[in-house]
């Protein structure tokens, strides 16, 4: 037998291959939405169909009972933006934005280079910070309020033991009735609950900075500072970028904060344009859509001047 007669299928190698056939082109390239599909029908009904409700929901005239009328235009939006209360609210909403992620991001930095050290307990301080991350924010702004209870609250009580607070009265001040104060607590609540999840992020660009590159500037004669300023922070930029977009949105979508501690009063001195939002859904279901709608262009403008200023596409240095 010749080598090419051995090279050669038989009639059953044949048969088996015409049954293994590959399969038609367009058929190939559909191949993928077997995997995709589940993934975009998820997206389709929980992001997409939602954000096409709002909008139709924005230009109609529906009662508090949830009874459609009829057609309103652009009435819903033109009621939103007339509103005197709406330009101290945006005011509010951007000086909450800013204070908390900044306060955030520099208080994570900290955090992730202590805990990027070696030293004991270093495990089991990273698993505590989780805490504020996993309990309910809700629950967690409950128990901040419990606590500045004027009477029974443990805050108070602990400044009566310390003689800051002289006597406890029924009358004493609350500390949630003067709105700066009550913007300060909320503001320190968010930060506090935002902590976790932003030094986790930094920790792990801290992590992916190689080594070397640290020996390196030292056989150079680099100072710690140095390094710190050319090598750490321009690698730690994509990490800043994730931790400070995620809680630019998170921030700003923030809504049990500030609904379990001051509900937005008194009157809507401590509201941000999510907690207008929702106060409008009671009555006015339209204008609370089109303020949806508003929220969400705020989202975008603010990230996008965000990446925008801080240049996170760039690879240059500080």
């Amino acid at each position: 037998m010749t080598a090419s007669q051995i090279r050669q299928p038989g009639p059953r190698q044949r048969a088996g291959l015409a049954r293994f056939r590959p399969a038609p082109f367009w058929l190939r390239r559909l191949a993928p939405l077997a995997w995709l599909g589940p993934a975009i029908a998820l997206i389709a009904v929980v992001v997409i169909w939602p954000i096409v409700a709002m909008i139709q929901t924005s230009f109609r005239n529906i009662t508090p009972l949830g009874i459609d009328v009829g057609a309103a235009g652009w009435s819903n939006f033109s009621a939103v933006f007339d509103n005197s209360n709406l330009p101290g609210i945006l005011v509010r909403t951007l000086l909450w934005v800013v204070v908390v992620v900044a306060v955030t991001v520099v208080l994570s930095l900290g955090l992730a280079q202590l805990y990027n050290q070696r030293f004991p307990g270093r495990r089991f301080a990273r698993w505590a910070i989780i805490a504020p991350w996993a309990a309910s924010v809700m629950m967690t702004a409950l128990i901040i309020r419990w606590m500045l209870q004027p009477q029974s609250g443990v805050i108070y009580l602990f400044l009566h033991d310390l003689g800051i607070v002289k006597k406890i009265t029924v009358n004493a001040p609350y500390a949630l009735g003067n709105p700066d104060d009550a913007m300060a607590v909320m503001m320190a609540v968010a930060v506090f609950v935002s902590l976790p999840f932003t030094t986790y992020v930094l920790l792990a660009g801290l992590q992916a900075i190689p080594a070397e590159l640290y020996e390196a500037a030292r056989v150079d004669g680099s100072s710690r500072w140095y390094a710190y300023r050319r090598i750490t922070l321009p690698l730690l930029r994509p990490a800043f970028a994730v931790g400070s977009v995620i809680n630019l949105m998170n921030v700003f979508n923030s809504f049990p904060i500030i609904w379990e501690i001051t509900r937005g009063g008194p009157g809507y001195d401590t509201a941000t344009s999510t907690v207008f939002m929702y106060d409008l859904k009671g009555t006015f279901l339209g204008q609370a859509a089109a303020m949806s709608i508003v929220n969400f262009g705020l989202v975008v403008i603010i990230v996008l001047v965000f990446l925008r200023v801080n240049q996170w596409n760039e690879r240059e240095g500080f």
